[in-house]
């Protein structure tokens, strides 16, 4: 099996102990948990039993472990990063996703083959599943704005395109002296793509690294002239690359990157990704003679050597679900990197939204909203605010996503997903949200299969919004329709429900429009709860009241739903139920449900009066379950992509609530009951 593919095989099979004597592999957690998963047991400095000796790439402390390995005939094992690593470099903290454990050489170091080489050379790499994983991932990671490192903004602005990209590196790294190259080679690249193109500017991107301070590059100022500038800004690489006329490189993996890009760089070193035909060698690698495409480049590289980490289920797992987690935790860096101001938020919900949106810069609580805002003005942050409450046009409305928890939000159950909306909000059809956006947006590369295959973890898991269980009562033969009850003065009603806006009359449509049927009336956890007000009568109306019972197995037993805006109904169409809404929820006005309300125009037709393309329902289940939501991993404390979210409901793998937490909730239940009780 290729190194890159997850397996448990590494963890039956006994483990290869290897002694090491570089100090960063005691510390490097990740690092040792990585390779004890990929069938390794560490051992500091304790060669004579040793099965290998492990050092880190061709680092200066790795030289005692060379001497030890040639001494005692021991094989050697060269252990670098992945190249997609982390939002920032190691030096700032951040872990690698993902490790290239080489029994050869090291894949920067071109005086010798090494692993990832001789996969490139000898590998078929013609696998057509394999090509159209590494055509995909290449679409992926440039769509997203992926890089190595990625602490990167896609929002600003590049140069203006028509430039020469030239690439610096840090002074004094391993890839460039072990690439046939030195730090006279970058003035001559310089000198090169100067002469290349007399009249284009030219713009040398600094690495991250330098932008960082960590450790200084091979330009600065006095290599700018009148067409000449440095870019130390965190411009994106991809943005630059697609502005560039041509890419000169020593052995920076931007050069790969470049290749993916569809550029042919200019290559002054002797890097892994030179001497297979995608590049302009400078100085050619006489035993490389095969001719790759760049899926074969990508595919060798990205797929088949490494071995990728899932930090969350703490496994090794596929590249695509390492790019998954890479996914969310790039996200969650983009989007919070400012901080935020939240207002109007409950006490018990803070260290859950500190935990969501608070990993780059803690939250700041301030109330009421006015000082908020203007705290937000002053700190040059963005404000956050709970829900619908009033609040100025450019704050960001934060509501639990649509896969939310085992037990209620009402009962002060912390949420795993939450959404972020800095237009409008899901449930108010009266403006636009950014989940509209979404569904109206075409499909990212990969997003079809990925939105099946969640489906189908969803339908195979019975997973939903808050996963309560129940029994399934007995239900009578005939036409069964389900009708689920809602919390009568949530938003979503009072926004989005129109003119039949409570349980009764909503039960009263259904059977009016279906005399014969069999319905099913299922109340709301929160209201059967005590906690929110929407009790109903539904004798007489319904043939079957289903209190407690599990919602998707009721949905799965019915033939269709009937409901004003319950999510229900977005479950129901996962199922491939049919779904007729009196209201207007976000799954409505699609083409996806039989509408009885009134869906926004703005969902059919655009200003100009012109239908709009009617969006699939792999399309509402990308939008609405990966690309809206944030999720966040309540095991692991760190963001974490969709699926994770759901093995997680699933499992019941979430920690219990703390005891000042239940008494809250009975608190606020007794709360709840007594105002619903005045207002009657």
């Amino acid at each position: 099996m290729p190194q890159g593919e997850a397996s448990d095989t590494a963890a039956e099979a006994p483990l290869r102990r290897l002694c090491y004597f570089n100090a960063g592999f005691l510390w490097q957690g990740r690092v040792r948990r990585v390779l004890r998963l990929a069938g390794y047991e560490l051992r500091a400095a304790r060669a004579g039993d040793a099965d290998a000796v492990v050092v880190w790439g061709r680092s200066p402390h790795a030289r005692r472990g060379e001497a030890v390995a040639a001494a005692r005939r021991l094989p050697l094992l060269r252990v670098e990063d992945a190249f997609l690593r982390s939002v920032r470099p190691g030096r700032s903290g951040d872990a690698p996703l993902g490790l290239l454990i080489d029994t050869q050489g090291v894949h920067f170091d071109s005086s010798a083959p090494s692993d990832l080489e001789r996969c490139l050379a000898a590998h078929d790499l013609d696998d057509s599943n394999l090509l159209r994983r590494a055509r995909e991932g290449i679409d992926r990671i440039r769509a997203l704005h992926l890089s190595k490192y990625n602490i990167h903004d896609p929002n600003l602005p590049p140069p203006p395109a028509g430039y020469v990209l030239v690439v610096d590196q840090t002074r004094g790294d391993a890839s460039i002296r072990h690439s046939g190259a030195s730090e006279t080679t970058f003035a001559e690249m310089l000198a090169a793509a100067r002469q290349d193109h007399p009249q284009a500017r030219i713009v040398i991107r600094s690495h991250p690294e330098t932008m960082l301070g960590h450790r200084g590059g091979h330009f600065g100022p006095a290599d700018g002239d009148a067409r000449t500038v440095i870019c130390a800004d965190p411009v994106s690489p991809q943005a630059l690359l697609e502005g560039a006329i041509a890419v000169y490189t020593v052995s920076s993996q931007l050069g790969f990157e470049a290749i993916l890009a569809g550029h042919r760089p200019q290559v002054f070193g002797q890097p892994w990704y030179a001497g297979w035909g995608l590049t302009a060698d400078h100085q050619p690698i006489a035993r490389r003679k095969r001719r790759l495409t760049a899926a074969q480049l990508f595919a060798a590289a990205m797929i088949l050597q490494p071995v990728w980490y899932d930090p969350c289920r703490d496994r090794l797992c596929s590249f695509e679900e390492a790019l998954d987690q890479l996914e969310a935790e790039v996200r969650a860096h983009r989007e919070d990197r400012r901080g935020y101001v939240a207002t109007g938020m409950r006490l018990w919900k803070r260290r859950h939204l500190q935990a969501f949106f608070g990993g780059e810069r803690p939250l700041l609580f301030r109330d009421p909203t006015p000082r908020a805002s203007q705290v937000a003005q002053q700190r040059g942050r963005p404000l956050l605010v709970w829900g619908a409450a009033p609040t100025p046009d450019d704050a960001r409305r934060v509501e639990d996503g649509f896969l939310r928890s085992r037990g209620l939000g009402a009962a002060l159950v912390p949420p795993l997903s939450l959404v972020s909306d800095d237009l409008g909000l899901y449930y108010d059809p009266s403006r636009e949200s950014r989940l509209e956006r979404l569904i109206l947006s075409p499909l990212p590369p990969g997003g079809a299969d990925r939105a099946e295959r969640l489906r189908a973890q969803l339908i195979a898991a019975g997973v939903s919004k808050y996963n309560l269980g129940g029994a399934l009562p007995d239900l009578p033969a005939g036409h069964r329709i389900l009708v689920p009850g809602q919390v009568e003065d949530d938003a979503s009603i009072r926004l989005g429900a129109g003119e039949i806006c409570t349980n009764l009359a909503l039960l009263q449509a259904a059977r009016a429009a279906n005399p014969d049927a069999v319905l099913i009336y299922k109340p709301h956890p929160d209201v059967e709860a005590g906690l929110r007000p929407g009790a109903v009568q539904a004798e007489g109306l319904a043939d079957v009241i289903a209190r407690n019972a599990d919602p998707i197995r009721l949905i799965e037993a019915c033939d269709e739903v009937w409901t004003m805006t319950s999510l229900l109904g977005f479950e129901a169409l996962l199922r491939d139920k049919p779904v007729t809404c009196t209201g207007a929820p976000f799954y409505a006005g699609w083409g996806l449900t039989r509408d009885l309300g009134a869906p926004p125009e703005r969902r059919r037709r655009a200003p100009d009066g012109h239908a709009l393309p009617r969006p699939g329902l792999l399309h509402l289940i990308h939008a609405a379950l990966i690309a809206y939501p944030r999720y966040y991993d309540p095991v692991s404390r760190r963001p974490c992509p969709v699926e994770v979210a759901v093995d997680r409901l699933a499992q019941g793998q979430i920690p219990n609530t703390g005891p000042a937490l239940r008494i809250l909730s009975k608190l606020q239940g007794m709360l709840a009951s007594q105002a619903h009780l005045w207002r009657q």
